[in-house]
């Protein structure tokens, strides 16, 4: 395998393992046995755990904002593109892999002084909440920024809370709940 392919390797073996067993519960050990390598190729690709587990965080984020964007882009302009959000999160949510929230995760299982993680994750957030004032200012007319930025915030939010209380109740109530209200933030 190529270097960047032995590299991508590594960023997929740990992010399955990651995403379902935790940062914290997932050694490096087990991510070299994992991934079928010798301990010096990782630390040939990745200095510490943390440069891996930003390399997760990034390879997730990458592949859902690109999912997430072109699921949106496909539905009609109006009402289907500013609800979206919650018709994407029920379809991750019947994934079998779907664990809730990555970031989530990830954030609350780091000390608070992990600053360069917390960055990642807050950056990425960010840029959701970028994408969705996209989404709302280009499918609501006449909106002010205030207005733009209360439902985008409302949007963001109840998305939030979907999928950490999906998760949580494994059940999707949670989702189609957000929806319901999200439509009424919109309405």
């Amino acid at each position: 395998m190529k270097h960047s392919e032995i590299k991508q390797h590594i960023i997929n073996t740990a992010s399955d393992l990651f995403y379902a067993n935790g940062y914290n519960a997932t050694g490096i050990n087990e991510i070299i046995a994992k991934a079928g390598i010798a301990k010096a190729t990782l630390y040939n690709h990745f200095r510490t755990k943390d440069d891996i587990c930003i390399a997760y965080l990034k390879y997730k984020h990458t592949y859902f904002m690109v999912a997430l964007r072109n699921y949106i882009e496909g539905k009609p302009k109006g009402k289907f593109q500013l609800l979206g959000i919650f018709d994407f999160l029920k379809e991750f949510y019947r994934e079998a892999s779907f664990n809730g929230c990555w970031c989530i995760r990830t954030v609350a299982e780091i000390p608070a002084e992990n600053v360069e993680i917390r960055n990642e994750i807050q950056n990425q957030k960010q840029e959701l909440l970028t994408f969705l004032r996209e989404v709302v200012t280009n499918n609501i007319q006449n909106l002010s920024n205030a207005e733009a930025e209360k439902i985008t915030n409302g949007l963001y939010l109840l998305y939030e809370s979907a999928v950490s209380e999906s998760h949580l109740h494994q059940s999707d109530w949670p989702i189609y709940s957000a929806r319901d209200v999200g439509a009424q933030l919109i309405a």
